[in-house]
C-alpha cells in the first residue's frame, strides 16, 4: 500500500508530505486548496503524462516521491525481480519534471524510463478520475472496463497479434494487386530492354578494348611511318644509329678503364643501355610487322562501336555501364516475376490468418459473454446498496457489423441499464440522469477496481452529484472496499469522510506573496469540526457540531465490524 506521499513545486504545491495508513482514508478540504493536486502528483510518481506547465511558478524543477510498502504484493515483488531490482519491504517511485519540460523517473533511486514506471504503478495503484462518468458512456470505454473485469488481456494480445498478421498480409495483397497493370507494362518493357541487350553480347571492358583498336586502325599509316623512322635512328641505319653511337662509346671507355677505374660504372650503364637499345628495337620490328591497313576491320569495330553507343543513349548511361545495367533490369524482371507468384500464394495464405482472427475473437466473444454476466450482477448489486432498489444493469456482447473488426476483436459491447421496475434496459447515456449516472459509474468502477487488484484504490471525487442518504451508502461501499486493500477518496461529502479510517484535511493559505496548500491528518475534535464545516458550510453552530459527533459516532461500530 501507499505509506508516504512526497510532493515538492508541483502547481499550487510548494512542499507537502503525507503519511499514510491501511484501510480507508478520506482527503476533503475546500473546493480548489488542491485535493486533486494530490491525486494528479500521485499519477506523475506512476508514470502519468507530464510537461513544463506541472511546475510551480519560479520553481526550477518539481518533485513528487511516493512510498509502497510491498507487504504481502507478490505481484510488484515478481517484476521488480524479474528486471534486477533488490526487493525489499518498501519501494520508492520518484519522478523530477523540470521547467524546461524535460522529465525523469526513479524506481528506488534508479534511473528508469517512464513505461517502467508505468508498468510498476499499475501493479500498485488503480485511480478512479473524477470525470470517470462522463467517460461511461463511450463504447470504448464499456469494452475497457469489461475486459478489464474478466482479465481478458492475454486473449485481447492474442487477438491483436492475430489481427496484426492477417492486415499485414492484406495490406501486401492489396499493394500487390494495386500493381498488376503497371507491373504487366513493366515487365514488357523488362523483356524488350533484357532482350537487345543480350542481344549486343557486350563483355565488361569490351567498350575501351574497341574504341583503342579503332584509333590504331584509323591511324594505322602514321604509327607505321613513326615507327620505322625510330627504328632506323635507334639501330637500323647504317651510320648514325643510337646503337652504334653507344656501342663506340662503351668501347672507347672501355680501353680506359684501366687507366681510370673510377671509369667503370659509366661503362657499366652504357652497355645496360645498349641491350635496352636492342630490346627496344626488337619491340618496334615486332609492332611494325604487325601493323596492316585493313579497312574491312576498321569498319566492323566501328560499326560495333556504334552499336554500343546507340544502346547507351538509350539506356541514358555511360557504354561502359551498359552491362551493369543489364544485370539490374534481369533482377528488376526475376522481382516481378516473384511478385506473381507471391501473389498467387498469397490468396490462401491470408485466409489462413483470417481464420486464425476469427477463432481469437471466438474465443475473445466467449470470454466476454461470460465477463458480462459477473459485471451485470454485481454493478445491479452495487447499485440496490447505492440507493437505486429497482435497477437493472446488462452488458451486451454483439457481433460487430461486417467489416468493423478491429484489433480489440469482433464485438460491440454496450452497457445497458433500468432504473426502475417494469422499465426494459436501455442505453446508459440515454436512460441515467446526471445523479444516476455517477452513482452507476461508482458501481461500475468499485467492481472493476476491485477485481483489478492493485493493493491501493484511489477515488477523486467520483461520489459528485450524489448527496443524502445514497452518500452514506456510497461511503459504506468504500469501507467494505477498503477491508482487503487501501482505499483513498478526495469527497466533499460528509457521510461519505465520516465513514474513513484516516482523516486527512488539504487547506490553502493566501499570502501577498505566495500560495501554500498543506496536508494534514485530523485528530478526533478536529474532525469534528472538518465534518462540520462539511454539513453546514460558512457558520458552522453547535448544532451542526453535534450531527458530525453523532455520525462519526453512528460510523465508528460499522468500522469496527
Amino acid at each position: 500500500m501507499l505509506t508516504r506521499l512526497h510532493v515538492r513545486n508541483l502547481a499550487v504545491l510548494d512542499e507537502v508530505e503525507v503519511e499514510l495508513h491501511g484501510g480507508f482514508g478520506a482527503l476533503t478540504g475546500e473546493t480548489g486548496a488542491g485535493k486533486s493536486m494530490l491525486v494528479d502528483a500521485l499519477g506523475l510518481a506512476l508514470g502519468s503524462r507530464a510537461d513544463s506547465s506541472a511546475v510551480r511558478s519560479g520553481a526550477e524543477k518539481a518533485e513528487v516521491t511516493a512510498i509502497f510498502d510491498l507487504t504481502g504484493v507478490e505481484s510488484a515483488r515478481a517484476w521488480l525481480a524479474g528486471r534486477d531490482f533488490a526487493v525489499g519491504e518498501e519501494c520508492q517511485l520518484r519522478r523530477v519534471i523540470t521547467a524546461e519540460g524535460r522529465s525523469r523517473g526513479y524506481i528506488d533511486g534508479q534511473p528508469v524510463p517512464l513505461e517502467l514506471l508505468r508498468e510498476l504503478g499499475e501493479q500498485l495503484v488503480e485511480i478512479c478520475g473524477q470525470h470517470a462518468h462522463q467517460s461511461l458512456a463511450r463504447r470504448a470505454t464499456q469494452r475497457e472496463i469489461l475486459d478489464a473485469h474478466g482479465n481478458h488481456e492475454p486473449l485481447l494480445e492474442a487477438v491483436a497479434r492475430a489481427w496484426h498478421d492477417w492486415q499485414t498480409l492484406e495490406t501486401e495483397r492489396q499493394a500487390l494487386l494495386a500493381a498488376t497493370t503497371d507491373r504487366q507494362s513493366r515487365r514488357d518493357l523488362l523483356d524488350y530492354q533484357v532482350g537487345e541487350l543480350r542481344s549486343l553480347g557486350l563483355q565488361p571492358g569490351e567498350f575501351a578494348a574497341l574504341d583503342l583498336e579503332r584509333i590504331r586502325l584509323a591511324n594505322a599509316g602514321r604509327i607505321g611511318d613513326g615507327v620505322g623512322t625510330a627504328l632506323d635512328r635507334l639501330y637500323d641505319a647504317d651510320d648514325g644509329s643510337a646503337y652504334q653511337v653507344i656501342g663506340g662509346a662503351t668501347r672507347e671507355l672501355g680501353t680506359l678503364v684501366g687507366l681510370d677505374p673510377d671509369l667503370q660504372p659509366a661503362v657499366d650503364a652504357l652497355t645496360t643501355s645498349l641491350a635496352h637499345v636492342a630490346d627496344a628495337a626488337d619491340v618496334l620490328r615486332r609492332r611494325l610487322t604487325a601493323l596492316e591497313h585493313d579497312p574491312g576491320r576498321l569498319d566492323a569495330v566501328e560499326t560495333r562501336l556504334s552499336a554500343i553507343l546507340d544502346l547507351a543513349r538509350r539506356h541514358r548511361c555511360e557504354p561502359e555501364a551498359l552491362c551493369q545495367r543489364l544485370v539490374g533490369l534481369e533482377a528488376e524482371l526475376d522481382a516481378i516475376g516473384a511478385s506473381d507468384e507471391r501473389l498467387e500464394g498469397i490468396a490462401a495464405e491470408a485466409d489462413q490468418r483470417s481464420a486464425a482472427f476469427a477463432t481469437a475473437c471466438g474465443q475473445l466473444h466467449r470470454a466476454r459473454v461470460t465477463a458480462a454476466a459477473s459485471l451485470g450482477q454485481a454493478v445491479t448489486v452495487n447499485l440496490h446498496e447505492l440507493g437505486m432498489p429497482a435497477a437493472r444493469f446488462s452488458v451486451d456482447v454483439d457481433p460487430a457489423p461486417p467489416g468493423q473488426a478491429n484489433v480489440t476483436g469482433a464485438d460491440q459491447i454496450e452497457f445497458r441499464v433500468s432504473t426502475h421496475g417494469g422499465v426494459a434496459p436501455g442505453p446508459v447515456a440515454r436512460v441515467a440522469s446526471g445523479g444516476e449516472l455517477s452513482r452507476l459509474s461508482l458501481a461500475v468502477q468499485v467492481v472493476a477496481m476491485a477485481a483489478h487488484g492493485a493493493p491501493t484504490l484511489v477515488f477523486d471525487e467520483v461520489d459528485a452529484g450524489i448527496g443524502g442518504g445514497v452518500a452514506e451508502i456510497v461511503g459504506r461501499s468504500l469501507r467494505r472496499l477498503s477491508r482487503d486493500r487501501q482505499v483513498l477518496c478526495v469527497t466533499h461529502l460528509a457521510q461519505v469522510a465520516s465513514q474513513a479510517d484516516q482523516h486527512l484535511a488539504v487547506t490553502k493559505a493566501d499570502s501577498h506573496a505566495t500560495v501554500r496548500t498543506t496536508v494534514r491528518a485530523l485528530r478526533a475534535e478536529e474532525r469534528i469540526e472538518e465534518i462540520a464545516r462539511m454539513l453546514g458550510g460558512v457558520k458552522i453552530t453547535d448544532r451542526t457540531r453535534a450531527h458530525a459527533r453523532e455520525m462519526l459516532a453512528g460510523a465508528r461500530p460499522r468500522r469496527a465490524s
